[in-house]
């Protein structure tokens, strides 16, 4: 598929362009916040049809930035968007009622609920690996809650970018949601205005600086952070059907994903069986030579390849084995599906998020050790089991902490927008998706309504014997 989309220029956004908009979004945000569940749902209907109008353009573009295949852009961009969007609109009249609670009996003569209102005006930093996708995914979420927003998304995908901020100027005005390019510095200033809310998706040292602007302002965050996710095979497993998943999960988007397989742990007695099966499943992926096969992405840019590359060399100088791929192309952004054994533990490969398509993998004896070895690190994004012993993916999941699981599968858990998605500590702050996603953005305002006279009312100063008495009651009894 060659493209046909001239390369974008790369500019910062001037810091009197953010402040404006910023400050034409601070004072729309409150006509923005008390619009009705049907005004939400135009713009979501609105949203939902230009990105099937984008289609064709949004696969041209991501092919132009890092050679993405069409049907990949479908799966792994597309449909997640437009999963989200039907399930958004199917529940948002309901989302936006809230709640109504109970209230104690001491408190008689009164109703509680809880309204889900608008934070305000929100600021989306949206990454490189799946730009459109985690762009609108968020997007989605805040314009149901009643948000304006400022999007910034990846100065890495240029291509991508330039045809997101088109597509938000044809359908939202810049009061109301807007799209600024730049990199490093636009971020930075950014994060210098007061925002009500910071959805950010990156890497955690990123997180961290992102957090830190936020407390500045007391603003609150949602942090999809990543990590290493492990994964277990058990001596239980399909091994032909963990090793075609597997290698799916990490080689998708050429491992570029935060919830790709990161490590894996296989049972010694599959051990052998797994590797002669996972070469078969490269190969039926890729055909002999990734480097000639159009499904197969490549690496974003030449500073994530050299680190990559990076990482399986300094492997090697520690005695790990390439057991599947390790053929380059510098020139093209090349790395081959790799698999790799003997992996040093304190190898890069393994103290770093990877982030490319390189797995290492060990045969394990005591599943014990391996759960202690996950332990002793950050908890993950993600969390991948493969076994058909119930008793084992129970003590698995008992005794380890992941943003998510996934069981005889990895990474299918993000396509499910019943679920919350997100980590825990250094892998994440908050969950998106769904309802969770409607949550995040919006602040759960407490509503206590008096209706009849109160019992609080026979216990205001003076105090006297007789209202501690009641007071007694009530403490015991309430």
């Amino acid at each position: 598929m060659a493209s046909t989309i001239l390369p974008p220029t790369q500019f910062e956004t001037d810091v009197s362009e953010l402040s404006r908009v910023f400050n034409l979004q601070v004072e729309n945000q409150y006509h923005i916040g008390n619009t009705t569940a049907r005004q939400r749902l135009d713009k979501l209907n609105k949203l939902h049809n230009l990105i099937l109008k984008y289609r064709p353009q949004i696969k041209e573009a991501l092919y132009a930035d890092y050679r993405k295949h069409p049907s990949e852009v479908d799966l792994t961009e597309i449909y997640p968007i437009t999963s989200e969007l039907k399930h958004t609109k199917a529940h948002l009249r309901s989302w936006m009622r809230g709640e109504s609670v109970k209230t104690p009996f001491a408190m008689m003569g009164s109703s509680s609920r809880i309204k889900y209102e608008s934070k305000g005006v929100v600021l989306i930093i949206s990454p490189w690996n799946f730009p459109v996708n985690l762009t609108f995914g968020p997007l989605v979420s805040a314009i149901a809650a009643g948000n304006t927003v400022i999007i910034k998304p990846s100065e890495m995908t240029p291509h991508t970018s330039s045809l997101m901020k088109e597509m938000i100027a044809e359908v939202f005005n810049e009061s109301e949601a807007v799209l600024v390019e730049g990199g490093v510095e636009t971020s930075t200033e950014l994060l210098k205005l007061p925002f009500n809310h910071i959805f950010f998706t990156g890497a955690p040292s990123i997180g961290k600086i992102v957090m830190k602007a936020a407390a500045e302002h007391l603003c609150s965050v949602t942090l999809e952070l990543g990590g290493k996710s492990p994964t277990i095979v058990d001596e239980s497993a399909n091994i032909s059907m963990a090793a075609r998943r597997i290698a799916w999960g990490k080689y998708v988007n050429n491992g570029q994903v935060c919830i790709a397989p990161d490590y894996l742990y296989v049972h010694e007695s599959k051990l052998e069986q797994f590797i002669t099966e996972f070469k078969k499943q490269v190969k039926n992926f890729y055909n002999n030579d990734a480097a000639n096969e159009v499904s197969y992405a490549r690496i974003v840019n030449q500073r994530h390849y050299s680190r990559i590359k990076g990482y399986i060399d300094d492997a090697l100088s520690k005695g790990a084995k390439i057991e599947v791929g390790g053929t380059f192309n510098k020139s093209k952004d090349f790395i081959a599906p790799t698999l790799m054994t003997n992996v040093a533990k304190d190898s890069t490969l393994m103290t770093e998020e990877i982030f490319g398509p390189v797995l290492p993998v060990y045969g394990y004896a005591s599943v014990d050790a391996v759960i202690n070895e996950i332990n002793a690190r950050e908890k993950p994004l993600a969390l991948y089991i493969y076994s058909k012993k119930q008793k084992n993916i129970n003590h698995v999941m008992n005794n380890t902490r992941a943003g998510g699981t996934c069981i005889n599968h990895n990474a299918a858990h993000f396509f499910n927008s019943n679920l919350p998605f997100g980590g825990s500590n250094n892998s994440g702050i908050g969950k998106a998706h769904g309802y969770e996603g409607f949550k995040a953005f919006s602040n759960a305002r407490a509503v206590f309504q008096q209706h009849l006279p109160n019992a609080l009312d026979l216990l205001t100063p003076p105090y006297n014997d007789f209202k501690q008495r009641l007071i007694d009651l009530t403490i015991k009894w309430f």
